[in-house]
């Protein structure tokens, strides 16, 4: 294995430790898990929209999308029968480090003069981590740049001896990133992202809850709109949650509440899942029936930014177990990245919305040193705003359809 691992290696050596689990240790404390079956009934807030569970059921998500529309037209100045406008979607994947990329694109995209206003915007993993800014527009650039060009392991993460692979539930501490995170998600950013809100944008962020095995949408904007005392530490952690590399990282603890007892999740890397989301493919039946008895539908332009790249990467792999996890876990996460550009590419091809997507291509060819080099992520960014300043060429099919 290489001295300073990658991402994708941190996950394979937390992967590497499983039979550790049978020597004696002391694993942290948490509180009782919620029952098998009640995840989708627990709250944290009480708000009755603040996520959404949407492998037990689309209704609540569909009457989001709905009343989300009412308040677009209400923004628009439309009448409740009058045509929309084209609106534009963007989804936002996971990648780590790679997450300069999509930052550096939509900082050169604002450049270029034709970013649009993004209705909905869905982020997982460092996608979540940029989807605040992007969901809020071109006038939080600034702050969009200076967190991927600023960032340095120590604002990341803090390493734990080894023997955190008996004792404890990660190989590093977030607490760092947590701190990262509240340092740019202010009170200010959150009442702006209330603002937005009601103006009919939607932001969903995703997580995985390990004990449900279920993703789960957190819904920023009603949460952020609920004015809860608690709602900036509920969205800086959900962040945080979405992020969280199970074993690199330990996961985020959400205290919740069913029937009027407590209980605790724990909320993983949404990655763990799927690495991009732009909506459940259920959703868009109603879409699906007014196209098929001849009805006008709303003009939908769908974006995707894939941080990280689409195409094999070589490697000679040793003979040696570590070297055959790691490369194995690699290999299944390329996989599913690719698999989840596949699937949103076939559902927007079904829906009649257009496709768009942006991804790391063979063009640059700088290596990662070490976890969140900045040197790396300052190269990476600047390579998507040069992109993005000259008019991003965004492919309209996936690479093995091109």
């Amino acid at each position: 294995m290489t001295p300073h691992p990658t991402r994708r290696s941190l996950f394979s050596l937390a992967a590497s430790g499983g039979a550790a689990i049978l020597l004696p240790g002391c694993a942290p404390d948490r509180e009782a898990g919620v029952p098998s079956g009640q995840a989708a009934h627990a709250t944290v807030l009480g708000i009755p929209n603040e996520r959404f569970f949407p492998a037990t059921g689309i209704a609540p998500l569909e009457a989001e999308f709905n009343a989300a529309v009412v308040r677009l037209r209400r923004s628009f100045g439309l009448a409740a029968n009058a045509p929309m406008p084209e609106l534009q979607l963007l989804a936002l994947s996971g990648g780590g480090e790679d997450g300069a990329f999509g930052a550096g694109l939509l900082c050169g995209w604002t450049e270029h003069g034709d970013r649009p206003t993004f209705e909905l915007v869905t982020g997982i993993s460092t996608g979540a981590l940029i989807a605040p800014f992007a969901y809020l527009g071109s006038g939080y650039d600034a702050q969009l740049r200076a967190v991927y060009t600023g960032l340095s392991p120590d604002k990341v993460m803090e390493k734990r001896p080894i023997t955190a692979v008996l004792l404890d539930d990660a190989l590093t501490d977030n607490h760092p990133l947590f701190k990262t995170i509240s340092g740019y998600l202010t009170e200010e950013m959150l009442a702006a992202i209330a603002k937005t809100y009601d103006e009919g944008r939607l932001l969903l962020v995703a997580s995985t809850d390990l004990d449900a095995q279920q993703p789960v949408f957190w819904n920023i904007g009603a949460i952020a709109r609920s004015g809860h005392p608690r709602a900036l530490d509920t969205v800086r952690r959900v962040l945080l949650a979405s992020a969280a590399v199970p074993g690199a990282f330990p996961p985020s603890m959400i205290d919740v509440t069913l029937d009027g007892k407590e209980y605790q999740e724990m909320h993983v890397d949404g990655g763990a899942l799927a690495q991009t989301f732009l909506y459940p493919a259920p959703l868009a039946r109603q879409r699906q029936e007014r196209m098929r008895r001849g009805e006008q539908v709303i003009s939908l332009q769908a974006y995707v930014i894939r941080n990280g790249r689409l195409d094999p990467q070589w490697s000679d792999v040793k003979r040696r177990t570590l070297g055959i996890v790691e490369r194995a876990i690699s290999t299944m996460i390329t996989a599913s990245g690719f698999n989840d550009v596949l699937r949103i590419y076939n559902d927007t091809q079904r829906d009649d919305i257009g496709f768009n997507l942006a991804y790391i291509d063979a063009g640059f060819t700088q290596k990662l040193p070490e976890p969140f080099d900045p040197g790396y992520m300052r190269a990476l960014f600047d390579y998507g705003y040069q992109r993005g300043r000259r008019g991003y060429d965004w492919a309209h099919k996936p690479p093995i359809f091109a």
